[in-house]
C-alpha cells in the first residue's frame, strides 16, 4: 500500500514523502491516527503542486534575507555609552540597542536575530553576527564610543 506521510514517522519516513507500507499498518494505524493519507493519483498530484509552491515561497524568503544581509554587511552602527577611563562600559550594549540603532538606519531586524551573547562591555569596534535565515547570516560592525 502506498501512502503519503503527513508528519515525520520514526523509522518510516519524513513529512510529504510517499512510502510503501503493509496494508494493516497503513489502514489500522497510520491513516486513523492522521499520520498519513492514501497515495491516490490525485493526492500525489496535489502533493507535487504543494511542494512546488512551498519551494517557491521558501526561495523568495531566502532571497529577501540575502538582500537584507547585504545591507547589514555594509552598515555600521555607532552607539554611545557611559564608560570609565579604562574603556569599560557601565552596563553593556545589548541586542535590543543594536536593533533600535539599525531601525533608525532603515533596516528592520528582530533583536533575537542579533547574536550578542552577554552584551558588549568595552569601547571600540566589534563584529556581531546577525542570523536572518536558516542558511543566511550577516556580520554587522558595531562601534561603541564614550559619551
Amino acid at each position: 500500500m502506498k501512502i503519503i506521510l503527513k508528519e515525520d514517522v520514526y523509522g518510516l519516513g519524513y513529512k510529504d514523502e510517499v512510502v510503501t507500507v503493509k496494508n494493516g499498518y497503513g489502514r489500522n494505524f497510520l491513516i486513523p491516527q492522521g499520520k498519513a493519507i492514501l497515495a491516490t493519483p490525485s493526492a500525489e498530484k496535489m502533493l507535487a503542486e504543494e511542494l512546488k509552491q512551498r519551494a517557491h515561497k521558501l526561495a523568495k524568503i531566502k532571497a529577501d534575507a540575502e538582500a537584507l544581509a547585504e545591507k547589514i554587511n555594509a552598515a555600521t552602527v555607532k552607539l554611545t555609552a557611559k564608560a570609565s577611563e579604562g574603556g569599560k562600559i557601565f552596563g553593556s550594549v545589548t541586542s535590543m540597542q543594536i536593533a533600535e540603532a539599525l531601525e533608525q538606519q532603515g533596516i528592520s531586524v528582530d533583536k533575537r536575530a542579533i547574536a550578542v551573547k552577554e552584551g558588549i562591555k568595552e569601547l571600540g569596534t566589534t563584529k556581531v553576527a546577525v542570523k536572518l535565515h536558516r542558511e543566511v547570516a550577516a556580520e554587522l560592525t558595531v562601534e561603541v564610543v564614550a559619551e
